[in-house]
């Protein structure tokens, strides 16, 4: 009976597979369209850099940055920031809001029209010597073309689940008429927002959230190297306070490396605090002037660039903490509501304001309900 079991694989097992796997497809330099997703801080970034530093060497890492202007077919100009070498480009559609369709299939059709990274040979012979400073074992760079390997540039789209439906749907007919000079490499948090025709046609990559001992031994390794003097306990500290994110513990490591303090936890980023502080309001009074307030407060914290649907997620985080369990079920369902909301409409400040006086009447009318 036991030989007939699905194998189940461990953390370890999981991460040496998926190692395995991405090493396979940079030697072979046969890449799919891939579609990376996880949670933030796990390393989606660093995986889809280190596969196009293997595929291209460290020319890939020669980074320049681009701001683009384009023009919609209603005459409207959108700006947009891009970030990119002379194999691949960099680049947040959703950036653009709802004309994130036309910016996507502007930017594919513009790259897929340039000849093949290694189409000639000053840039072979530019590849080769670059390429081959690199600890990379390389082959002949002949073969490698006739493979395929390098002879596409690669467009690499940050947030893919902010991207509308159009914009989506867009895409999956763009990605189908220029694969023979492009790939496309899709980074999101919920995949559940892609489409499946889209999520059909790439080659899914999930990146777990990595261990708090994982996180301690990078952050250890890390510090070590940088030779900042960091004890284990502190370290522990900043595993646990970073929540398995490793972009955020690192960013703890390094402002510790700064200041050199110690004393007690690793503190919260200041948007956290503020938005604490704002769940804090929402509980202590519910009137006109509270939810006045919460509005500039919203306001401040969207001015400063932290997005909705993370404003929405941490306020409901702290909110829960301070609540009643009969409560719960009631602000989770409509925090549900209002986050669908916010990915509908355009307006985030509406959709935000909007939760915190639902969620005013409802903690009200569970006071009256309990205390009179």
């Amino acid at each position: 009976m036991d030989s007939h079991r699905p194998k189940t694989l461990n953390v370890m097992d999981y991460h040496l597979d998926l190692s395995t796997r991405l090493s396979h497809i940079a030697e072979t330099g046969e890449l799919p369209h891939l579609l990376f997703y996880g949670p933030s801080g796990a390393g989606k970034k660093t995986r889809i850099m280190a596969l196009l530093r293997e595929i291209y060497g460290p020319g890939v890492e020669k980074l320049k940055l681009e701001h683009r202007t384009f023009k919609t077919p209603a005459g409207k100009s959108i700006e947009l920031t891009t970030l990119g070498s002379n194999y691949h480009i960099e680049m947040n559609p959703s950036d653009a809001g709802r004309n994130d369709r036309f910016v996507v299939q502007e930017i594919v059709k513009e790259i897929a029209q340039y000849h093949p990274v290694l189409g000639n040979k000053k840039e072979e012979s530019t590849f080769a010597s670059n390429f081959s400073s690199s600890s990379t074992s390389t082959k002949n760079l002949s073969q490698d073309n006739k493979m395929g390997k390098g002879s596409f540039k690669v467009v690499v789209l940050s947030d893919a689940d902010s991207l509308t439906k159009d914009a989506q749907h867009a895409l999956r007919r763009t990605m189908e008429k220029y694969m023979k000079t492009c790939r496309l490499i899709l980074s999101c948090e919920n995949i559940s927002k892609i489409i499946d025709p889209l999520k059909s046609r790439c080659l899914a990559v999930r990146v777990g959230a990595p261990t708090e001992e994982e996180i301690c031994g990078i952050v250890s390794t890390v510090a070590t190297k940088e030779r900042v003097l960091m004890s284990a306990e502190y370290v522990a500290t900043i595993a646990k306070s970073s929540g398995r994110n490793l972009r955020r513990a690192l960013l703890m490591a390094e402002a510790y490396g700064v200041s050199q303090d110690e004393k007690g936890a690793a503190k919260l980023p200041d948007w956290e605090v503020y938005v604490s502080k704002l769940s804090d309001t929402m509980i202590l009074h519910q009137n006109p002037s509270t939810l006045l307030e919460a509005r500039a407060m919203l306001y401040e914290l969207l001015a400063n660039c932290i997005p909705a649907s993370v404003i929405l997620e941490k306020l409901v985080e702290f909110s829960l903490r301070k609540l009643d369990d009969e409560l719960k079920h009631s602000i989770t369902k409509w925090a549900a509501y209002y986050e669908h909301r916010l990915q509908q409409g355009n307006k985030d400040i509406y959709h935000l304001e909007a939760f915190v006086a639902k969620f005013m009447v409802e903690y009200k009318d569970f006071l009256i309900r309990n205390y009179g």
